[in-house]
């Protein structure tokens, strides 16, 4: 990269912000990026933890974003009925050269109608909603479909974002970047996805999240009619 690669990763309420502090570090060391942290208003952004965000940029002043970036949370049940955003998204994505989410994220770009014929993966448990929005839904870690790519839940994002370094730059970079942040996950434990997790684990938790992922499912659906892909 020779020139300078304008990237911007959207923040909101209630975003989980290691769906994109995963990924900004990667991306932060790659050479001649410019990070946007970028709202509606520059304010603190709470995150659905104790931790605030601080945006660099409002949506009137964001410059042509190269890469976008959509991370996921519990805000995005509200994001896919945003109007405002939806439509930065979409004058974004004329424009970028690749359009991208992690988590949740991916849920919005298709009430944007961004992924219309593409594949696409998001977090687990939301990854049938993507099919709402004419996507292809691909249960794997990241997802590249042309422009578009998408990666998984959380922690997905690191993952995610060496990818896109690579194709911003090349394998070396990325993997030069991998190397600096020590990034080799020998997890504890192999409950990280519900086809290696425990059964009692998996249904624990299908328990415990079925009336978030009710509420994602009538939201993506109610997102869905809007670009009149409502079955």
């Amino acid at each position: 990269m020779s020139q300078t690669v304008n990237i911007g990763f959207l923040l909101f309420p209630k975003v989980t912000q290691l769906d994109f502090t995963g990924p900004l570090q990667v991306l932060s060391r790659l050479p001649n990026a410019k990070i946007h942290l970028v709202w509606k208003r520059i304010e603190p952004v709470p995150s659905d933890t104790v931790l605030t965000l601080q945006p660099t940029v409002t949506f009137a002043d964001c410059p042509q974003l190269d890469v976008i970036c959509v991370p996921g949370g519990f805000g995005t049940d509200d994001l896919v009925d945003d109007q405002e955003t939806l439509d930065f998204l979409r004058r974004q994505a004329e424009g970028a050269k690749y359009v991208t989410s992690v988590c949740t994220g991916a849920l919005v770009l298709g009430a944007a109608g961004l992924l219309q014929g593409y594949r696409a993966t998001t977090y687990w448990a939301a990854v049938d909603n993507l099919s709402a929005f004419g996507a292809t839904p691909v249960r794997t870690r990241v997802c590249v479909d042309r422009n578009r790519i998408t990666g998984g839940g959380v922690t997905a994002g690191i993952d995610f974002g060496l990818t896109v370094a690579s194709v911003l730059s090349d394998q070396k970079t990325a993997e030069s970047i991998q190397l600096v942040l020590e990034y080799n996950p020998q997890p504890p434990f192999n409950a990280g996805s519900p086809d290696t997790a425990p059964a009692d684990v998996v249904a624990m938790l299908k328990e415990k999240m079925a009336a978030s992922v009710a509420r994602r499912r009538e939201s993506s659906e109610r997102a869905a009619a809007r670009l009149g892909l409502s079955k």
